[in-house]
């Protein structure tokens, strides 16, 4: 038996094969390839990964467990837990043997399948990058214990859980890094969700005793940061159910690039990157230049099409465009500013991470992607504060919605406690908390078993 353990207990290979044992989701004596990976919970940089900001991310205890079968026939078969059974040719991913485009894949998952997207998409990546012949079937089975719509990366759970998987049962060798950049093409460009690559690589390359550290251009891995002893992270769903694909994420994410496009007529961004812009530059000389908001129509008449390949600017609406092309200025400082504190003791460097926190959440709000639910969460915080050993919180990831982070005292959980019963008597619902970390799918590794 293979044991990883975290802090809520055993990451269990042979408790996982029992239970597909017990469902009879494969044919008995059959050999299947195991892989997990957690979710995460975004700790500082959110929404800058894609305008290059360092981030700082650590993986959850709960995760998603993939199990591939390969199959004599060709089709593919998927098991996801809470969704009736899929089955699709394998021709519909490859006509005539020649892989669909992205543009054509990302149209035919519409509707009520729209989650097969995350995993088949993984499949036809595999055939456009690492020229997997789509002619072997495989059943896969999905149970994900990460909630969705919470903001805690269940899709790229699913997404890196089912490519480690299916790469293992196929004899396809990936780097970590590769792998969760092609998972994140699966996300983009099958399923059409805009997001940057952080959550990706976290799921991938996570650890659970230390923040992951990604300089996001593109996805730049730096040492990673210890956790102090002192110190514990928790994560507080608002019960606002939050989505990457979102309009409110994809509209800032727009008016950030819009923004970088307007400020490319003024200076040379260094790599295209907004977070490569210092903030005393910005504030001096380039903050002026942008406009608060504009359309899509007066923007495609100025500048034309932005940088982006996964968003693009729509005629006949309007887009916020300072706040989202300052928040990854600002956020990248913060990161790095919060990655040093954690090296320093004493309530002084304790409380400014908390400020931090703050200051980015507030961010968040200016772009449009706060939410009644997270402010309250991180009000209610801010309430119990450093003397109850809680310094800081912030949303997560792409906001409007979700989880919120909170930092605090180890053995504070008391005044966590005391948050979540709060915040039930205000609005009748009561926080998921989310304690605790486990290993991504590079320190979990691939397994195969035979059921």
């Amino acid at each position: 038996m293979t044991r990883t353990t975290h802090a809520d207990g055993p990451v269990d290979i042979a408790a996982f094969g029992e239970t597909l044992r017990e469902r009879r989701l494969f044919d008995r004596g059959a050999s299947v390839s195991i892989a997990r990976a957690p979710g995460r919970l975004d700790v500082m940089g959110g929404i800058a990964d894609y305008s290059g900001s360092l981030v700082l991310e650590r993986p959850i205890a709960e995760g998603a467990w993939v199990a591939v079968q390969r199959l004599d026939c060709p089709v593919l078969e998927i098991v996801s837990r809470g969704r009736p059974p899929y089955t699709m040719p394998l021709h519909a991913l490859a006509p005539r043997g020649v892989p669909l485009s992205y543009g054509d894949a990302c149209q035919s998952f519409t509707g009520a399948h729209k989650w097969v997207a995350y995993i088949a998409g993984v499949l036809l990546v595999l055939a456009h990058e690492r020229h997997l012949a789509l002619t072997s079937g495989a059943r896969i089975v999905v149970v994900s214990e990460v909630p969705e719509g919470k903001g805690v990366s269940s899709s790229a759970a699913v997404e890196t859980a089912t490519m480690a998987a299916v790469s293992s049962a196929f004899g396809i060798s990936l780097e970590p890094r590769d792998l969760a950049v092609m998972c994140q093409t699966a996300e983009n460009r099958v399923a059409g969700a805009p997001c940057g690559v952080m959550d990706q690589m976290t799921c991938v390359l996570g650890d659970e005793h230390a923040l992951l550290a990604l300089l996001c251009q593109p996805a730049e891995l730096q040492p990673r940061v210890p956790i102090p002893d002192d110190l514990e992270l928790w994560g507080l769903d608002s019960g606002e159910r939050r989505a990457v694909g979102g309009s409110n994420y994809g509209a800032v994410r727009t008016g950030a690039f819009m923004g970088l496009r307007i400020l490319s007529e003024h200076v040379s961004v260094r790599d295209g990157y907004l977070a490569n812009i210092p903030v005393e530059q910005f504030e001096q000389e380039l903050a002026r230049c942008l406009p608060e908001e504009m359309s899509g129509d007066e923007f495609l008449t100025r500048y034309g099409r932005t940088a982006d390949s996964v968003t693009s600017v729509r005629r006949g609406r309007h887009y916020r465009v300072r706040a989202p092309a300052a928040h990854p200025v600002y956020e990248r400082r913060r990161a790095e500013a919060f990655r040093a504190l954690l090296l320093e003791s004493g309530e002084d460097a304790r409380g400014r991470l908390g400020e931090l926190m703050y200051e980015s959440h507030a961010s968040y709000g200016r772009c449009g992607l706060g939410s009644v639910g997270t402010d309250r969460l991180v009000a209610l915080v801010r309430a119990e504060g450093p003397a109850a050993g809680l310094y800081g919180a912030r949303i997560t990831g792409g906001g409007s919605g979700g989880t919120v982070a909170v930092l605090g005292a180890r053995g504070a959980a008391g005044a966590i406690a005391r948050v979540v019963d709060a915040y039930e008597r205000q609005t009748g619902f009561r926080p998921y908390v989310f304690a605790g970390s486990s290993p991504g799918v590079v320190g979990f590794g691939s397994h195969s078993i035979t059921v």
